[in-house]
């Protein structure tokens, strides 16, 4: 194992940046944990002293116990012309009670002049009096160096003197920021090289040096990793990406990239396997839905769906994958689709827990049924549970909850609610259990209406369904010999019980009848999980 490299979570401040990101006192509390469950070094919780949200975080964040990581405040250096000590910004900082603070410093001289509106030389006691006035408060200080690399395109000297003025002061690290993201990773590497040599040539060969990126040319991640291997040994980012614009370096792809690929020492081993969980609670708790494409935690990110893949992967897993899922708390899966051979379908049939042993030609009928099923337009790539059931339909074991009797769904526009045309649509229901059953309800919308009737209707025998609800919907027009209302229709909808998410699908003529064949198949198999006993009497 290399060196290791301090991981620097800046999720709860440079993160909560991101446009639709908005994190209140005890979203940030919840937070907290989770982050520190990830092993990483350092959790900047905020600008204590400026942001009363802030404020109050770190005065309950206090009473807190965290395993692995310190938690940092974050500030700014002291005005121009005004001597730290007197800085009323910097006092909120120490009074916050956080024993590391980040401050962040001008070392672009453009943004010096125009930006502070001072010169050069009191920008360098700027830097210089809040570092020294910092620790002499018994605080671990680190210094952001704000548009450092494009601040060395314009004057190749001033940003080293900015950083090396912070190291004499008596920071512990300094960060290059590549604050408007717009460096690659060749340049990265170059100045990164350069910052370590000119510190080392000053005599501060214990100042750490790291690394702080943003995504703008898609580069942040590689861009972290090539100042690593430049030199670095601190990195900051976020969980996801999230961020200003297109976002910060992805933490944990620069934590899993480092450590499997590179061989550094970067997180414990037990918070690499936890990368896939923190992934999905963090953004569960800011309410941005996962990117399924993400690398290493992502839904697809170890998803097969060619039928020679799946060939391979039965002998070996590792001949399609780059890691061993599980090392980051993720899995394999296996889609099914038209290119689905025996090989696929045996290997979704295990993943979903089906034996297809004892069955003939078991593994081969389901194949060309799925062929047969996606030339109509179904799709079971996006749709396991309805693959599910398709699967356990062909071997005899699919179980029977209800029998559909009918159903119909009406729309008429009511004339004016307070002044403005309003639709309203009706659904009506029929089906049998051990009885006859009929429900009417009322939706904003054919879909909705069609969701409350048959939530009802099932809820009277199978009260598990009260806990089902519909999270997404997707429509699709998919002949594209045919366009408009005379195309077919294809409907992906996702379902949620609270604990686990589900997707199925329909097709048909109309949007209404797509929606029903995926509705139904929703709450079909949200039963056949839930354990509730069939009670249809045929």
């Amino acid at each position: 194992m290399k060196d290791h490299v301090a991981v620097y979570d800046t999720t709860l401040r440079d993160g909560a940046q991101q446009e639709g990101i908005s994190l209140s006192v005890a979203d940030k509390l919840a937070a907290l944990p989770i982050l520190d469950e990830l092993g990483v070094d350092y959790i900047e919780g905020g600008w204590p002293g400026a942001i009363p949200k802030d404020t109050v975080f770190f005065e309950k964040a206090s009473a807190m116990s965290l395993r692995h990581a310190r938690l940092v405040a974050f500030g700014a250096t002291t005005k121009a012309g005004c001597p730290a000590r007197e800085d009323a910004q910097l006092r909120g900082l120490v009074d916050s009670g956080a024993r590391i603070i980040t401050v962040v410093a001008k070392s672009d001289p453009r943004h010096v002049t125009r930006a502070l509106r001072t010169d050069l030389d009191e920008n360098l006691r700027m830097v210089r009096d809040t570092v020294d006035f910092l620790t002499s408060e018994g605080v671990e200080v680190m210094v952001d160096l704000e548009h450092f690399f494009d601040g060395l395109s314009f004057d190749p000297d001033y940003g080293l003197r900015v950083m090396c003025e912070a190291a004499h002061a008596g920071a512990r690290t300094v960060i290059p920021c590549d604050t408007n993201g717009g460096n690659l990773p060749s340049q990265i590497f170059q100045v990164t090289q350069r910052a370590r040599q000119t510190l080392d040539e000053a005599g501060c060969p214990d100042v750490i040096l790291g690394i702080h990126t943003h995504n703008d040319t898609g580069c942040a991640v590689a861009n972290t990793i090539a100042a690593v291997e430049a030199g670095a040994r601190h990195i900051q980012g976020t969980v996801n990406g999230y961020g200003e614009r297109t976002g910060n370096a992805n933490l944990l792809t620069c934590a899993a990239n480092l450590q499997l690929k590179l061989g550094y020492d970067v997180l414990p081993e037990d918070g690499l396997h936890s990368l896939d969980s923190v992934s999905h609670r963090i953004s569960e708790l800011v309410n941005i839905a996962p990117f399924a494409r993400e690398p290493y935690v992502g839904q697809s990110a170890f998803a097969h769906k060619a039928g020679l893949h799946a060939s391979a992967i039965r002998i070996d897993p590792d001949l399609y994958q780059h890691i061993d899922p599980s090392l980051v708390g993720n899995g394999m899966r296996m889609l099914v689709s038209e290119m689905a051979g025996k090989s696929s379908i045996e290997l979704k049939a295990e993943e979903l827990g089906i034996d297809l042993s004892g069955v003939p030609d078991a593994a081969r009928r389901l194949a060309s049924r799925v062929k047969e099923r996606e030339a109509q337009g179904y799709t079971y790539d996006a749709a396991d549970a309805s693959f599910e059931l398709l699967a356990l339909e062909e071997l005899g074991r699919l179980p029977r909850f209800v029998r559909v009797e009918s159903w119909k769904v009406t729309s008429e526009e009511i004339a004016e609610v307070q002044g403005e045309p309003f639709t309203q649509s009706e659904a009506t229901v029929k089906i049998h259990t051990d009885r006859r059953h009929i429900r009417t309800a009322e939706g904003n919308g054919p879909v909705h209406a069609l969701d409350r009737a048959l939530r009802h209707v099932m809820t009277r025998d199978y009260p598990v369904c009260a806990n089902f609800e519909l999270t997404d919907f997707k429509v699709r027009i998919i002949d594209e010999e045919r366009a408009g209302t005379d195309a077919t229709i294809r409907v992906l909808i996702e379902m949620s019980n609270g604990k686990r998410t589900w997707s199925t699908v329909g097709i048909g003529t109309d949007v209404i009848e797509a929606s029903w064949e995926a509705l139904f198949e929703a709450y079909w198999w949200g039963l056949l999980h839930s354990g509730a006993k069939p009670l249809l009497q045929e």
